[in-house]
């Protein structure tokens, strides 16, 4: 059996945890501790560690999720985290834009740890006040060869479509390597 470890990372709250609870087909492991700073308005929990989920894609292939912690005191676990993994998402909430340029200095944190293929996933997209993605791929600076995926966290097949995308562009690279 082949295993692929890939690491969904990106700002706090734009859904990573979400992401990958509804996919995962074991319970997600999870250090969520509740937030007391008034300041994150947002939510009332935060990710501090990590998220693990698994999903297997067929008998000879699982996925292993790693979610990071998006608030900046936590980043420490970004390097940990990247450690082995073969692709990477960076979940952006595409009705926050004052999230956009940190999800842009993510991205090119993760690029520096490793230089394995990644998707853009903009989530929130049923959501009326969202971005369009042409708007927000300007907004992110991404090149139009950035894989820029439409996203619903909270929608299991809409998370499956952006993990194919990115095994997809990881199982390309391998046979690059091979080839």
């Amino acid at each position: 059996m082949q295993t692929v470890k890939m690491v969904v990372t990106g700002p706090f709250n734009a859904g990573k945890t979400e992401f990958i609870r509804s996919v995962s087909e074991i319970d997600v492991v999870s250090t969520e501790r509740k937030i007391t700073a008034k300041a994150e308005k947002v939510k009332n929990t935060t990710t501090v560690a990590m998220d693990f989920g698994r999903i297997s894609v067929d008998k000879d292939l699982v996925l292993y999720l790693f979610g990071t912690p998006g608030q900046k005191r936590f980043d420490f676990m970004w390097e940990i985290l990247s450690e082995g993994m073969l692709g990477f998402i960076v979940l952006v909430d595409s009705t926050r834009p004052e999230t956009f340029r940190e999800a842009r200095s993510i991205l090119e944190t993760f690029r520096a740890y490793a230089p394995t293929p990644y998707v853009v996933a903009a989530n929130k997209q049923d959501m009326k006040d969202a971005w369009e993605l042409d708007d927000m791929r300007i907004a992110l600076r991404l090149d139009h060869s950035v894989k820029l995926l439409p996203c619903v966290a909270s929608q299991r097949k809409s998370v499956k479509t952006i993990l194919l995308e990115l095994l997809y562009s990881i199982l390309e690279e391998m046979d690059a390597i091979k080839g």
